[in-house]
């Protein structure tokens, strides 16, 4: 996926204006996958006072780097200290109920920490992706309608400027409230 442009994509998304962690932040990052969109978060923002990649693959786990892979699925992630950020991408396009998996996603947050959200959305480029994955795309009405039923205030979305981000992804950042 970096020959395609995603993590110079998160880079972007994660370096865009609005409101900076706090030092020592508390991060998990969820369905962490190759954990590149964590890895952007630490070269945008540094060393955290805490980073968990949440990842039910084992393959995927097996890449990662010891002590904080947690091996599990959104729905079983209990018992982790909230988090003042969640990383999520691309990853409630595969939830059966995607509500439900950013209200699980809010549940691991302080009440003002923040989810940083890239989802698939319509384009024809999704089309050819989904013959692999099987994965739903979002309307920005429809996210939007989602993220904040979820208990959430959206503060920013975020268009990706260029390669396959900008066709298959958009970028949102919103407040736990």
């Amino acid at each position: 996926m970096r020959a395609l442009g995603y993590y110079d994509g998160y880079l972007g998304f994660l370096s865009a204006p609005g409101q900076r962690p706090i030092p020592g932040a508390r991060v998990i990052d969820v369905g962490a996958g190759t954990a590149a969109f964590a890895e952007a978060w630490v070269a945008i923002h540094g060393t955290p006072g805490a980073l968990y990649l949440l990842e039910p693959s084992q393959p995927m786990l097996a890449r990662g780097v010891k002590p904080n892979l947690i091996p599990a699925r959104l729905d079983q992630a209990h018992g982790l200290a909230p988090a003042n950020e969640v990383l999520a991408a691309h990853i409630i396009e595969h939830c059966p109920d995607p509500g439900l998996a950013l209200q699980q996603m809010r549940n691991l947050l302080v009440p003002g920490g923040r989810l940083r959200l890239v989802v698939s959305k319509p384009h024809w480029c999704n089309a050819i992706i989904w013959l692999q994955w099987r994965h739903r795309t979002f309307g920005k009405d429809e996210i939007h309608e989602l993220v904040q039923n979820a208990g959430f205030e959206i503060e920013a979305d975020y268009t990706f400027p260029s390669g396959p981000p900008s066709r298959t992804s958009r970028g949102i950042t919103a407040r736990r409230i």
